[in-house]
Protein backbone atom coordinates (compact mmCIF):
# COMPACT_ATOMS: atom_id res chain seq x y z
CA UNK A 1 0.00 0.00 0.00
CA UNK A 2 1.42 3.20 -1.04
CA UNK A 3 1.03 6.71 0.63
CA UNK A 4 -1.39 9.39 0.00
CA UNK A 5 1.37 11.69 -1.76
CA UNK A 6 1.53 15.17 -0.30
CA UNK A 7 0.16 18.01 -2.04
CA UNK A 8 3.82 20.04 -1.99
CA UNK A 9 7.03 19.71 -1.57
CA UNK A 10 8.46 19.91 1.51
CA UNK A 11 11.61 22.46 1.16
CA UNK A 12 14.92 21.22 2.18
CA UNK A 13 14.76 23.35 4.91
CA UNK A 14 12.31 24.20 7.18
CA UNK A 15 12.06 26.87 10.06
CA UNK A 16 11.49 25.06 13.58
CA UNK A 17 10.15 27.34 16.42
CA UNK A 18 10.80 24.56 19.11
CA UNK A 19 11.75 26.77 22.65
CA UNK A 20 10.06 29.94 20.84
CA UNK A 21 7.51 32.42 22.48
CA UNK A 22 5.93 35.29 22.17
CA UNK A 23 7.63 38.16 20.80
CA UNK A 24 11.18 36.18 19.32
CA UNK A 25 8.92 33.91 17.90
CA UNK A 26 7.26 36.28 15.54
CA UNK A 27 10.41 38.58 14.63
CA UNK A 28 12.07 34.68 14.07
CA UNK A 29 8.92 33.94 11.85
CA UNK A 30 8.58 37.02 10.10
CA UNK A 31 12.77 37.02 9.55
CA UNK A 32 12.66 33.89 8.19
CA UNK A 33 10.07 34.21 5.69
CA UNK A 34 11.88 37.38 4.57
CA UNK A 35 15.32 35.34 3.97
CA UNK A 36 13.42 32.65 1.95
CA UNK A 37 11.94 30.47 4.50
CA UNK A 38 8.66 28.44 2.79
CA UNK A 39 7.79 26.43 5.56
CA UNK A 40 6.92 27.50 9.24
CA UNK A 41 6.74 24.12 11.48
CA UNK A 42 5.21 25.06 15.20
CA UNK A 43 3.45 22.07 17.13
CA UNK A 44 0.43 22.76 20.09
CA UNK A 45 2.90 21.70 22.79
CA UNK A 46 5.01 24.44 22.16
CA UNK A 47 2.91 26.80 23.29
CA UNK A 48 3.52 29.50 20.13
CA UNK A 49 1.22 29.11 17.78
CA UNK A 50 -0.79 32.62 18.13
CA UNK A 51 3.11 34.25 17.60
CA UNK A 52 4.16 32.29 15.00
CA UNK A 53 0.74 33.50 13.39
CA UNK A 54 1.52 36.95 14.32
CA UNK A 55 4.80 36.56 12.41
CA UNK A 56 3.91 35.32 8.96
CA UNK A 57 0.99 38.18 8.65
CA UNK A 58 3.55 40.38 9.36
CA UNK A 59 5.85 39.36 6.78
CA UNK A 60 3.03 39.56 4.38
CA UNK A 61 3.09 36.77 2.08
CA UNK A 62 0.59 35.47 0.47
CA UNK A 63 -0.79 32.68 2.56
CA UNK A 64 -0.54 30.05 -0.46
CA UNK A 65 3.18 30.63 -0.78
CA UNK A 66 4.03 29.36 2.93
CA UNK A 67 3.50 25.82 4.60
CA UNK A 68 2.20 26.02 7.62
CA UNK A 69 2.37 22.45 10.01
CA UNK A 70 1.65 21.84 13.15
CA UNK A 71 1.66 18.80 15.78
CA UNK A 72 -1.24 17.55 17.97
CA UNK A 73 -0.01 16.37 21.08
CA UNK A 74 -0.80 12.87 21.84
CA UNK A 75 -1.65 13.33 25.53
CA UNK A 76 -5.17 15.24 24.30
CA UNK A 77 -6.21 12.74 22.69
CA UNK A 78 -10.20 13.00 22.62
CA UNK A 79 -10.08 16.23 21.68
CA UNK A 80 -8.79 16.37 17.95
CA UNK A 81 -11.01 18.37 16.58
CA UNK A 82 -10.95 20.99 19.41
CA UNK A 83 -7.63 21.40 19.57
CA UNK A 84 -6.86 21.64 15.49
CA UNK A 85 -9.63 24.86 15.32
CA UNK A 86 -8.21 26.33 18.33
CA UNK A 87 -4.89 25.96 16.57
CA UNK A 88 -6.30 27.46 13.16
CA UNK A 89 -7.90 30.46 14.95
CA UNK A 90 -4.46 31.21 16.97
CA UNK A 91 -2.55 30.90 13.82
CA UNK A 92 -4.83 32.99 11.62
CA UNK A 93 -5.58 30.74 9.09
CA UNK A 94 -8.24 28.35 7.52
CA UNK A 95 -6.40 25.32 7.17
CA UNK A 96 -3.00 23.57 7.77
CA UNK A 97 -1.16 22.33 5.37
CA UNK A 98 0.06 19.72 7.27
CA UNK A 99 -1.00 18.23 11.07
CA UNK A 100 0.97 15.61 12.45
CA UNK A 101 0.42 13.41 15.42
CA UNK A 102 3.66 14.78 17.63
CA UNK A 103 3.75 11.19 19.08
CA UNK A 104 2.53 7.82 19.37
CA UNK A 105 0.47 6.10 22.16
CA UNK A 106 -0.53 2.53 21.89
CA UNK A 107 -2.05 0.66 18.71
CA UNK A 108 -5.41 1.81 19.72
CA UNK A 109 -4.87 5.33 21.04
CA UNK A 110 -2.95 6.48 17.82
CA UNK A 111 -5.37 4.94 15.73
CA UNK A 112 -8.47 6.60 17.36
CA UNK A 113 -6.24 9.66 16.99
CA UNK A 114 -5.50 8.95 13.42
CA UNK A 115 -9.09 8.45 12.24
CA UNK A 116 -9.55 12.04 13.11
CA UNK A 117 -7.24 13.12 11.67
CA UNK A 118 -8.37 11.56 8.48
CA UNK A 119 -11.80 13.36 9.10
CA UNK A 120 -9.95 16.71 9.55
CA UNK A 121 -8.44 16.25 5.81
CA UNK A 122 -11.46 15.14 4.30
CA UNK A 123 -13.47 18.08 5.83
CA UNK A 124 -10.49 20.22 4.13
CA UNK A 125 -9.55 21.20 7.62
CA UNK A 126 -5.77 20.42 6.54
CA UNK A 127 -4.54 19.37 2.95
CA UNK A 128 -1.84 16.39 4.29
CA UNK A 129 -1.65 14.32 7.17
CA UNK A 130 0.95 12.62 9.24
CA UNK A 131 2.98 11.41 12.22
CA UNK A 132 6.24 11.89 14.06
CA UNK A 133 8.17 10.25 15.96
CA UNK A 134 6.82 6.63 14.87
CA UNK A 135 8.52 3.14 14.39
CA UNK A 136 8.37 1.81 11.15
CA UNK A 137 6.55 -0.78 13.22
CA UNK A 138 3.57 1.83 14.28
CA UNK A 139 3.29 3.02 11.00
CA UNK A 140 2.63 -0.60 9.99
CA UNK A 141 0.51 -1.37 12.40
CA UNK A 142 -1.28 2.35 11.84
CA UNK A 143 -1.69 1.47 8.04
CA UNK A 144 -2.98 -2.07 8.42
CA UNK A 145 -5.63 -1.43 10.73
CA UNK A 146 -7.33 2.45 8.97
CA UNK A 147 -6.26 1.97 5.37
CA UNK A 148 -4.91 5.14 5.35
CA UNK A 149 -0.74 6.10 5.14
CA UNK A 150 0.63 9.05 6.45
CA UNK A 151 2.30 11.53 4.15
CA UNK A 152 4.99 12.06 6.40
CA UNK A 153 6.54 10.91 9.55
CA UNK A 154 9.07 13.69 11.43
CA UNK A 155 11.72 11.95 13.27
CA UNK A 156 15.52 12.99 14.30
CA UNK A 157 17.18 11.65 11.86
CA UNK A 158 20.61 12.82 12.08
CA UNK A 159 23.95 10.97 11.55
CA UNK A 160 23.32 9.76 15.55
CA UNK A 161 20.56 8.39 14.30
CA UNK A 162 20.69 6.60 10.68
CA UNK A 163 18.24 4.38 9.87
CA UNK A 164 18.51 3.03 6.70
CA UNK A 165 15.91 0.08 7.27
CA UNK A 166 13.35 3.29 8.01
CA UNK A 167 14.27 4.66 4.75
CA UNK A 168 14.04 1.90 2.98
CA UNK A 169 10.10 0.77 4.86
CA UNK A 170 9.19 4.58 4.24
CA UNK A 171 10.01 4.88 0.88
CA UNK A 172 8.21 1.82 -0.05
CA UNK A 173 5.08 3.05 1.27
CA UNK A 174 5.74 6.98 -0.34
CA UNK A 175 6.11 7.91 3.40
CA UNK A 176 8.40 11.33 3.49
CA UNK A 177 10.90 11.42 5.48
CA UNK A 178 11.54 15.09 7.26
CA UNK A 179 14.12 15.33 10.02
CA UNK A 180 13.49 17.28 13.45
CA UNK A 181 16.37 18.76 15.82
CA UNK A 182 19.56 18.11 13.53
CA UNK A 183 21.58 20.20 15.96
CA UNK A 184 20.31 19.65 19.28
CA UNK A 185 20.43 15.56 18.28
CA UNK A 186 23.73 15.84 17.51
CA UNK A 187 27.19 16.70 18.62
CA UNK A 188 28.62 20.08 17.29
CA UNK A 189 31.66 19.66 18.41
CA UNK A 190 32.76 15.70 16.72
CA UNK A 191 35.63 15.97 15.44
CA UNK A 192 34.62 14.30 12.30
CA UNK A 193 31.63 17.13 11.04
CA UNK A 194 34.05 19.48 12.69
CA UNK A 195 36.85 18.02 9.54
CA UNK A 196 34.71 18.03 7.04
CA UNK A 197 33.16 21.58 7.95
CA UNK A 198 36.87 22.74 7.41
CA UNK A 199 37.46 21.21 4.71
CA UNK A 200 33.95 22.44 2.73
CA UNK A 201 34.91 25.98 4.23
CA UNK A 202 31.02 25.97 6.19
CA UNK A 203 30.09 25.23 9.31
CA UNK A 204 28.93 22.03 11.05
CA UNK A 205 25.46 22.81 11.04
CA UNK A 206 25.07 23.20 7.28
CA UNK A 207 27.59 20.03 7.09
CA UNK A 208 24.44 18.45 9.03
CA UNK A 209 21.93 19.58 7.07
CA UNK A 210 23.39 18.83 3.89
CA UNK A 211 23.77 15.40 4.97
CA UNK A 212 20.47 15.20 5.51
CA UNK A 213 19.43 16.37 1.91
CA UNK A 214 22.03 13.62 0.61
CA UNK A 215 19.80 11.11 1.98
CA UNK A 216 16.76 12.64 0.53
CA UNK A 217 15.63 13.81 3.80
CA UNK A 218 14.14 17.53 4.46
CA UNK A 219 15.06 19.04 7.57
CA UNK A 220 13.13 21.45 10.70
CA UNK A 221 16.03 23.57 11.73
CA UNK A 222 15.33 26.37 14.48
CA UNK A 223 17.81 29.48 14.24
CA UNK A 224 16.84 32.93 15.69
CA UNK A 225 20.05 34.60 14.00
CA UNK A 226 19.90 36.27 10.47
CA UNK A 227 23.03 35.10 9.79
CA UNK A 228 22.21 31.93 10.69
CA UNK A 229 18.86 31.56 8.96
CA UNK A 230 20.64 32.97 5.55
CA UNK A 231 23.20 30.07 5.71
CA UNK A 232 21.50 26.91 7.20
CA UNK A 233 19.17 28.10 3.44
CA UNK A 234 22.96 27.84 1.28
CA UNK A 235 23.63 24.08 1.86
CA UNK A 236 21.20 23.55 -1.42
CA UNK A 237 24.57 25.01 -2.90
CA UNK A 238 26.95 22.75 -0.76
CA UNK A 239 28.18 19.45 -2.04
CA UNK A 240 29.52 16.65 0.84
CA UNK A 241 31.91 13.15 -0.84
CA UNK A 242 30.22 10.31 -1.00
CA UNK A 243 32.97 9.52 1.21
CA UNK A 244 32.08 12.29 3.87
CA UNK A 245 28.29 11.28 3.61
CA UNK A 246 29.43 7.49 4.17
CA UNK A 247 31.78 8.09 6.99
CA UNK A 248 28.71 10.72 8.43
CA UNK A 249 26.27 7.35 7.89
CA UNK A 250 28.42 5.63 10.30
CA UNK A 251 28.62 8.11 13.33
CA UNK A 252 25.69 6.53 15.72
CA UNK A 253 24.94 5.34 18.85
CA UNK A 254 27.63 3.43 20.48
CA UNK A 255 30.13 4.80 17.51
CA UNK A 256 29.68 8.19 17.68
CA UNK A 257 32.86 9.12 19.30
CA UNK A 258 34.86 6.90 17.64
CA UNK A 259 34.30 7.62 13.60
CA UNK A 260 36.93 9.66 11.62
CA UNK A 261 37.40 10.53 8.49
Amino acid sequence: MSGDALPFALPPVSLGTWQMWGPEASRGVHEAIGVGYRCIDTATGYGNEEAVGAGIRASGIDRGEVLIVTKFPEEDAGSERETLLRSLDLLGVEYLDLWLIHAPLDADGSLAMWERFVEAREEGLVRAIGVSNFTPAQVDELIARSGVVPAVNQVAFGPRYYDPALLGHHDAHGIGVQGHSPFSENDLHHPLLRAIAERHGCNVHQVLLRWHIEHGVSTVAKSVSRARLKANLRVVELSLDPDEVAAMDRVGNDEWSKETL
